[in-house]
């Protein structure tokens, strides 16, 4: 895999079979997927393990159903997920192997479109939907173009709170917190985000591959807003959301999502069209190319042939607050 943030055209050439494991500091779990039970403490570290302040102790973490960032992470090749994760996972790829090319599309479009805010001139970032950290993490990338930049970085899994002291926190302008994408008012009134975030600056707000775990009876375009309206003028959103808009029902997609029903997991995966997800942007400006298939936002290099992007079925923009 191109080491380099965003290598996308060498990532999205491993589409043709699993990729192999890899450690936690070799891929980075999107933004994801990681909905549930909200709970907001800002970790700390200790010689055992990454804990949160108030004592936040790892046998809390849910074993007993897949979580959607344990899945995401095992797509990725990644080793911090629990059988039942992995069972549950490898479901979906058997169903629907474009999974795999689609999880690793996000990640190298997360890591453009964070060079993007940073070259952008955007200095601090909410991280919403961490996932489990791995290298380079949105800190790491952005880091590379300055690194005075901060980063707060926000995720529901407990998992992901026993890793952050290691991967997340060590930079000094870094802040990580368990909470809710779906309760906005405690993310944006969390103590981390009034230490590292100054609402009258410009702020990038990332919401990757996140918002497909939201129900239309939760409201995803009414969250986003909340988000918006918070953010000053000249604020950035990355948003990318999966769709069946390149994957008819044949090709597996369908009972692929049923898994996530099926195996009780955390959070339930829907899929949208591009006008459902388009409408997600309201009050933002796209940035060119606007919202588009992931490989197709600002590539590294070459377009990918087309036989590589009919495997992602996920879409991506990046928008400018109005």
């Amino acid at each position: 895999m191109d080491p380099r943030p965003g290598g996308a055209p060498t990532v999205l050439r491993m589409v043709l079979g699993r990729p192999p494991r890899l450690s936690t500091c070799t891929a980075h779990a999107p933004r994801s997927t990681r909905l549930g039970t909200s709970r907001s403490s800002e970790a700390t570290t200790d010689r055992r393990t990454a804990l949160t302040d108030q004592g936040f102790p790892t046998a809390e973490i849910d074993t007993s159903r897949p979580h959607p960032a344990r899945m995401y992470d095992y797509y990725l090749g990644g080793k911090d997920n629990y059988e039942v994760d992995r069972v549950a996972a490898q479901q979906v790829i058997d169903l629907f192997p474009d999974a795999v090319p689609s999880a690793l599309g996000n990640r190298a479009f997360m890591h453009r479109a964070v060079r993007f805010l940073a070259e952008s001139g955007v200095r601090q970032i909410i991280d919403i939907g961490t996932g489990i950290p791995t290298a380079p993490n949105t800190h790491q990338v952005a880091h590379e173009v300055s690194p005075d930049i901060k980063v707060a970085y926000v995720d529901n899994d407990p998992i992901v709170a026993t890793h952050a002291g290691a991967h997340l926190l060590g930079a000094g302008n870094t802040g990580f917190f368990l909470a809710d994408l779906r309760d906005p008012e405690s993310i944006l009134s969390h103590p981390t985000i009034g230490r590292l975030i100054d609402f009258d600056q410009p702020v990038g707000l990332m919401l990757v591959a996140i918002l497909h775990f939201i129900r239309d009876d939760e409201d995803p375009a009414g969250l986003v807003a909340a988000y918006r309206d918070a953010l000053p003028a000249g604020s950035r959103m990355v948003l990318s959301h999966a769709t069946a808009d390149f994957h008819p029902p044949e090709t597996g997609s369908g009972d692929a999502i049923d898994v996530y029903r099926q195996s009780k997991a955390t959070a339930t995966f829907n899929l949208r069209a591009r006008a459902e997800v388009l409408g997600l942007f309201d009050g933002f400006e796209l940035v060119d190319p606007g919202l588009v298939q992931l490989p197709l936002w600002r590539p590294d290099g070459p377009a990918p042939a087309e036989q590589e992007l009919a495997r992602v079925g996920i879409y991506g923009g990046v928008g400018i607050k109005n």
